[in-house]
C-alpha cells in the first residue's frame, strides 16, 4: 500500500514490473502525459478535469462522456484538445497516454478492461466496484494486463495525512513515549500482550441535503454510503493499522447514521463513525490514532495535534484550498477554518447562494494523487493505491453492510 509522502519518496526505488507495459506508453519522456477523462460528471468538472489542467506534470487532452451536457460544459471550462461519447475510441488515442475513469462504479469494469487491453494506465475514482464480484474482475484485469494502476483514495495524498500517518507509524515502529508518562505501578506493571497495540477511531460529519440525486437510487447504490463513502475511511485506517482486517460489525438507521468496527488480526481496532444528519458547518472528518503510549489527531486535514510522542511537534497546521479571506487569519488550522466557514455562511445568506459556503476547504489530496499516479507511470515510486488495497477496503466494506443487515459479527474470510 503506496502513499504520497515525500520523505518516503526521497528513499524509494523505482519498483520494476516484468508484466510492465511502459513501452506501449507512447510518451514517457519528461513531456507531461496526455489523459483522457471518461465521465466528465460533477466530480470530474469540480477536481480532475481543472486539476490536469493546472497540473505541470499531466495534461487533458480528452473528455468522454454520454452526456452532450457534460460534454459542452467540459469544451466551455477545460478546453480539452478532443471530445468523445465513446470510451473505446478515447481509450484506442495514439494521442492519448493515461485514463482517468470518474464515471459512476457501474461503469467501471468495461473501461478498465479497454484500457488494460489498450497498455494504457488507469486513475479510477472509487469505490473500485459496486459489488465485490466486479471487483474481483477488475483485480485480474489489472494484474493480468500489468498497467499501472491506480485507485482514488485520495486521503493518502492529502498533506496532513501524509504527515499524521509518517507520525503515527514513525512511533509504533520506533516507540518515543515521553519521559512524564504516569506508570503508576513502574517495575511491578503486569505485562500484557496487547500493550502497545494500535487503535483508531474516526468520526464523519456530513448534511445529506448536499448529496446528488443519484446517492437515493437503491438500483444503483444497493450498499448506501457505508461503501461508497466508507470505502475511504476503511481504506485509511488499513492505512495507518498497516495491519488484516480479520472481523467486522456494524450497525445502521438507513442511509443516515452508521457505525462500523473493524477488528486487525494482530489486536488493532478501528471504529468509524457517520452521520449525514450534520452540518458543513463544522468539520467534516476527525482521525484519532493511538498506540504505544501516543497519540496522533488529524483534525479536517488542517491540523495535527499530538500527545506523549518525544520529538515531533505538537502541533501542525496546514493552508486552505480555494481560500477567498486570506485576510482573515487567525492561528491557523482548526480554528481559522472555523471563522472563514463562519464568513462564508454570512456571505452566502447575503448573496442568496448557499454553495458559496464550500470555500476555504482542506487540501484532501486530489490534484496530488493525479501527479503522484504520474510518478508512478514513469518509474519514479511505488504504488499510490494499488488494486490490492482497494479490493480490501471493499471486502471490508461488504461486510460491513452484510454485518449490519444480518446483525451479526461478519469474518472477513466469509467476504
Amino acid at each position: 500500500m503506496g502513499n504520497c509522502d515525500a520523505m518516503s519518496q526521497a528513499n524509494l526505488k523505482p519498483e520494476t514490473n516484468e508484466n510492465s507495459l511502459m513501452s506501449s506508453i507512447p510518451n514517457t519522456d519528461s513531456a507531461p502525459l496526455r489523459f483522457a477523462v471518461v465521465g466528465c460528471g460533477m466530480l470530474a468538472q469540480g477536481q480532475h478535469l481543472p486539476n490536469l489542467v493546472k497540473s505541470e506534470k499531466a495534461v487533458l487532452h480528452t473528455c468522454c462522456d454520454i452526456a452532450e451536457d457534460n460534454l459542452r460544459v467540459s469544451r466551455e471550462r477545460f478546453s480539452p484538445e478532443k471530445v468523445s461519447t465513446d470510451f473505446r475510441e478515447a481509450i484506442g488515442d495514439p494521442e492519448v497516454d493515461a485514463i482517468c475513469l470518474a464515471t459512476t462504479e457501474r461503469m467501471r469494469l468495461p473501461v478498465i478492461r479497454a484500457a488494460a487491453d489498450a497498455g494504457k494506465p488507469l486513475f479510477t475514482e472509487k469505490p473500485l466496484a459496486s459489488t465485490l464480484e466486479e471487483a474481483y474482475q477488475i483485480r485480474d484485469v489489472v494484474k493480468s494486463s500489468g498497467i499501472p494502476f491506480c485507485v482514488g483514495h485520495n486521503r493518502r495524498c492529502s498533506p496532513a495525512m501524509v504527515d499524521a500517518h509518517r507520525i503515527f507509524r514513525d512511533h509504533m515502529e520506533n516507540p518515543k513515549t515521553c519521559a512524564w508518562r504516569y506508570d503508576r505501578e513502574g517495575p511491578n506493571r503486569a505485562r500484557i500482550k496487547e500493550d502497545g497495540i494500535g487503535a483508531m477511531s474516526v468520526r464523519i460529519n456530513d448534511d445529506w441535503y448536499s448529496w446528488k440525486a443519484y446517492a437515493f437510487d437503491s438500483e444503483n447504490y444497493s450498499h448506501g454510503p457505508m461503501l461508497w463513502e466508507g470505502t475511504h475511511f476503511v481504506d485509511v485506517c488499513n492505512w495507518f493499522m498497516a495491519a488484516e482486517p480479520e472481523t467486522v460489525v456494524a450497525q445502521e438507521t438507513g442511509l443516515f447514521n452508521h457505525a462500523i468496527v473493524v477488528r486487525y488480526r494482530t489486536g488493532e481496532i478501528a471504529t468509524i463513525s457517520m452521520s449525514a444528519n450534520g452540518s458543513f458547518g463544522y468539520p467534516k472528518e476527525l482521525y484519532e490514532a493511538t498506540g504505544q503510549g501516543g497519540m496522533v489527531v488529524n483534525d479536517h486535514m488542517v491540523e495535527i495535534r499530538t500527545a506523549g510522542i518525544e520529538g515531533v511537534p505538537p502541533r501542525l497546521t496546514f493552508p486552505l484550498l480555494n481560500d477567498p479571506y486570506p485576510d482573515l487569519k487567525t492561528e491557523g488550522g482548526l480554528s481559522e477554518w472555523l471563522e472563514k466557514r463562519r464568513r462564508a455562511s454570512a456571505d452566502a445568506v447575503a448573496a442568496g447562494d448557499n454553495s458559496r459556503i464550500l470555500v476555504a476547504e482542506p487540501e484532501k489530496g486530489h490534484a496530488r494523487m493525479l501527479d503522484a499516479f504520474v510518478d508512478e507511470i514513469r518509474g519514479e515510486r511505488g504504488p499510490v493505491c494499488d488494486v490490492d488495497a482497494a479490493v480490501l477496503a471493499t471486502r471490508v466494506c461488504v461486510a460491513a453492510v452484510t454485518s449490519a443487515r444480518e446483525k451479526r459479527f461478519v469474518e472477513l474470510g466469509e467476504i
